[in-house]
């Protein structure tokens, strides 16, 4: 038996880790839940799967919690804020964490997760992004795995079961190309949010999906395989592949190429995060060859989405400059969404945030949270001049 925690448990990857559980109930149990403000939703997941550690974002909305549920006789440990996301990632009974919320929030209780001992599910790429080398160097300390969830990572590490790393050429990283990639590059100033968080393949939460329409997303991929497999920014390229289906390859030395397909339903990579080292049997709908018409490849337009370059850029810098270049986008991607910026400021924000960054080798964690609360208020500088 497994025992999860989830931070994040009412966005798309935490709702969808809650669907995996119940479909291995002799498997896995849920042991802690820690969700932002959806306190409706959270509510009815405390009542069904009954954990023993919860938490939500707000103080208030704790207390509410906490009296609705002991209207119904259930008493967990109740907690908030940062603390609450600490106090479920490290919960006594669990052996391994979702990481599923969205942002460098969830870097502070990931990294309290691996000093707890704590297998790491992760979805939360940010969090490899601002402090990929101190991660991984912890989680190495600790004797800790960290489980790739996103489907591309999870492809990889898939493809590279059994090889040696030595044979490795490099590292595929397929990318939908979202909803505007066949749009002329003058016109992107003219995207909607409501445009943008149409995505052609997958059911994702607003800021990733956002990620996927700039490409940025595949950029913080990058600097997350980066840390994940432990290779040169050199042997990792992205390749744009409208149909989803091949979620990547990696390029052996003799010139064989393997690729992981299946169908785009998150429930797959994060059920196999939470079986390794074995693969359970599912119900989930299976990808039929027969149907395929075509299977396209196509370079990135970097030109067209210059996130991507940022991101290979910032990743190369390596020290603070990916903590910088995360936190820019962040609070570029929310001012996009609230309608304050063009689709077009994202990227230009984040780059002109970089320029102002002198770039550091962080001391530890506590400086990198530092150079990310300084990103953030230089990014929101340059963007009250928009």
């Amino acid at each position: 038996m497994k025992y999860v925690s989830i931070l994040g448990s009412t966005g798309s990857i935490g709702r969808q880790t809650l669907e995996v559980i119940k479909s291995f109930p002799e498997s896995l149990q849920l042991v802690a839940l820690a969700a932002g403000r959806n306190r409706q939703d959270f509510l009815a997941q405390c009542l069904e799967f009954r954990p023993l550690v919860v938490s939500l974002e707000q103080e208030e909305d704790a207390q509410w919690l906490k009296e609705q549920l002991a209207r119904r006789g259930f008493y967990p440990e109740i907690y908030y804020g940062l603390d609450g996301l600490v106090k479920v990632a490290t919960c006594n009974q669990a052996t391994v964490v979702v990481t599923a919320v969205s942002g460098a929030i969830g870097l502070v209780p990931t990294c309290a997760a691996i000093s707890a001992g704590k297998d790491i599910a992760l979805a939360n790429k940010e969090t490899l992004v601002a402090a990929g080398e101190y991660v991984t160097a912890l989680a190495a300390k600790h004797k800790v795995k960290l489980l790739p969830v996103d489907s591309e990572h999870s492809a990889i590490w898939q493809c590279l079961h059994g090889e040696s790393k030595n044979s490795v050429r490099r590292l595929l990283l397929t990318a939908s190309g979202g909803p505007f990639r066949q749009w002329e590059q003058g016109d992107l100033a003219e995207v909607t949010p409501q445009m943008a968080l149409q995505h052609p393949n997958w059911a994702m939460g607003k800021k990733i999906t956002i990620d996927s329409a700039t490409l940025m997303n595949k950029g913080l991929e990058v600097i997350e395989a980066r840390w994940l497999f432990n290779l040169d920014f050199d042997a990792i390229d992205v390749v744009i592949h409208p149909q989803s289906i091949i979620h990547s390859m990696v390029e052996y030395g003799d010139g064989s190429i393997l690729a992981h397909l299946g169908m785009p339903d998150m429930r797959i990579p994060i059920q196999y995060a939470l079986s390794y080292p074995q693969r359970w049997t599912n119900d989930l709908p299976r990808l039929n060859l027969t149907e395929l018409n075509r299977l396209t490849f196509e370079q990135p337009d970097t030109q067209k989405f210059p996130s991507l370059a940022l991101a290979y850029e910032a990743g190369r810098m390596g020290g603070t400059a990916p903590a910088v270049l995360n936190a820019a986008n962040e609070i570029a991607v929310h001012a996009f969404l609230a309608g304050q910026i063009k689709f077009t400021d994202i990227p230009s924000t984040v780059e002109r945030t970089l320029a102002a960054h002198q770039v550091v080798t962080p001391s530890g964690l506590e400086e990198i949270i530092e150079v990310d609360g300084w990103a953030r208020r230089q990014a929101a500088k340059i963007l009250s001049k928009y």
